[in-house]
């Protein structure tokens, strides 16, 4: 178990793509799609300069597209899936976003235990339903959410 006072959640930028999109292929997670151009609203979270996960954001407006929350499989269940989500909350409160959309096969779970709700996919606003994320990448079966942010 990591000890969460060494660790940073860091702003990712070029020379974190790599570290990314490995992490996300070892989770099983679209990484296709992710340029340099994403890693303005990313964040990685490392421990002794290790990098041990990372998410990100696609704001669209108000709405904004929670994307690629990775924790490394050796050190999930120590609250770093929580410490990241909560750091991107902030940063889309930060950015005037009012609701925060997602798309899981595995974590819809997760997510309603941070106060995420499930919608149908007709519920979610067209700019953010035109993402790759949405129109291409996630299957249909991926269970569509959404969380208010501006009463953070």
């Amino acid at each position: 178990m990591e000890d969460n006072n060494k660790c940073d959640l860091i702003e990712a930028n070029t020379d974190n793509l790599f570290t990314i999109l490995s992490m996300l292929d070892s989770c099983g997670l679209p990484s296709n799609d992710l340029t340099k151009d994403h890693l303005e609203h990313f964040y990685t979270l490392e421990c002794d300069d290790k990098a041990l996960g990372c998410i990100g954001l696609e704001p669209y407006g108000k709405h904004a597209l929670l994307r690629s929350l990775a924790v490394i499989k050796d050190v999930r269940g120590n609250g770093f899936g929580k410490l990241l989500v909560k750091k991107i909350e902030q940063y889309a409160k930060e950015q005037n976003i009012d609701d925060i959309y997602l798309l899981t096969t595995t974590a819809e779970g997760f997510f309603a235990k941070l106060g995420y709700s499930t919608i149908s996919r007709e519920e979610i606003p067209s700019a953010v339903k035109k993402s790759e994320e949405f129109s291409s990448i996630c299957p249909d079966s991926a269970v569509a959410m959404v969380k208010p942010i501006a009463n953070l």
